[in-house]
């Protein structure tokens, strides 16, 4: 195939068709679709048919994002060091040849988006994919942590905590009215006082000395594929640009309220459903969420809703 003119209008096709001339096979043709669900920024589900053959793989573009490429990193660095099921980058170029914008590519690991079905799911599929979220968290925490806490970037290709403190309330906090900042000349400006004192009064009982591990700080069902037919459900965990060291009890809250707070109105079953969690969890890591941690889970919840 012949490669992308230099001078060209930036389009999904023609900037997919650098991708491919630059990185990939000599292809004989290429189809592309977006995804319906997940995903941030400018990703694109890759079909090319090579010597006879069809191969699938995910292409995703900087779109502006100045961090972009940490996401690539932790692919491979979490991949490494866990069972989490994470895609494995194929190709990862920071400074094109070709007038694009950064990108790397991944493989395409099969799966239907779980915030597609979750409410559909039957009991039984639905307790087994909310367990599996707790191991996936429990395989996290267990085997990569950091000394402080902050938030996760490169400084010339290796991890760092950057805006680092061993104080994690102070973390929080600062986290927290940063994105009550950002309620400013929104439809929600008017709850920031609200927000803000609600912070202030509450704040105290976030522990100051946990212990920092990774967070992934978009860890929902839209970032998930899965498989029910599996005995391991959750089959890719995606979007890794948001990374945290953080408090693990934060992670798990924030999953608590993402994977089952949000669905499921009767009490009885969101018990269930977070005990599956927690039991996931503590294939790996000891959990025990006492009175501190369901005053703390409040807050959590309440973050997570920012």
């Amino acid at each position: 195939m012949c490669c992308v003119e230099p001078g060209t209008v930036s389009s999904p096709e023609r900037d997919i068709k650098a991708v491919l001339d630059e990185s990939g096979p000599d292809y004989e043709t290429f189809t592309f679709e977006r995804p319906t669900a997940g995903h941030q920024g400018e990703v694109f589900l890759v079909t090319l048919r090579y010597a006879g053959q069809e191969y699938e793989v995910v292409v995703k573009f900087q779109a502006g994002d100045p961090d972009f490429a940490l996401e690539p990193f932790l692919h491979e660095y979490v991949a490494d060091r866990t069972d989490i099921p994470v895609p494995r980058i194929l190709v990862f170029e920071e400074e094109p040849e070709l007038d694009i914008d950064a990108y790397f590519v991944t493989e395409r690991i099969s799966g239907d988006n779980l915030a597609e079905s979750i409410g559909e799911l039957d009991e039984t599929t639905r307790e087994r994919v909310i367990e599996h979220a707790g191991r996936i968290l429990g395989d996290m925490h267990a085997r990569i942590g950091f000394e402080g806490f902050g938030r996760l970037a490169l400084d010339d290709g290796r991890l760092i905590v950057d805006e680092f403190s061993w104080d994690w309330q102070g973390f929080f906090h600062d986290m927290v009215e940063g994105y009550i900042d950002r309620f400013e000349g929104t439809p929600f400006e008017d709850l920031q006082d609200d927000a803000r004192e609600y912070v202030a009064e509450s704040v105290h009982v976030v522990d100051t000395s946990a212990v920092p591990r990774l967070v992934h700080d978009d860890f929902r069902p839209a970032n998930m594929l899965f498989d029910a037919s599996r005995s391991q459900p959750i089959t890719a965990v995606l979007d890794w640009q948001f990374a945290l060291a953080a408090d693990p009890e934060y992670h798990i809250a924030r999953t608590d309220f993402l994977f089952i707070d949000p669905a499921f109105q009767d009490a009885d079953t969101r018990n269930r459903l977070r005990d599956r969690l927690y039991t996931g969890y503590r294939e790996y890591r000891e959990f025990d969420p006492d009175e501190g941690y369901e005053q703390r889970r409040a807050v959590y919840h309440f973050a997570t809703l920012l």
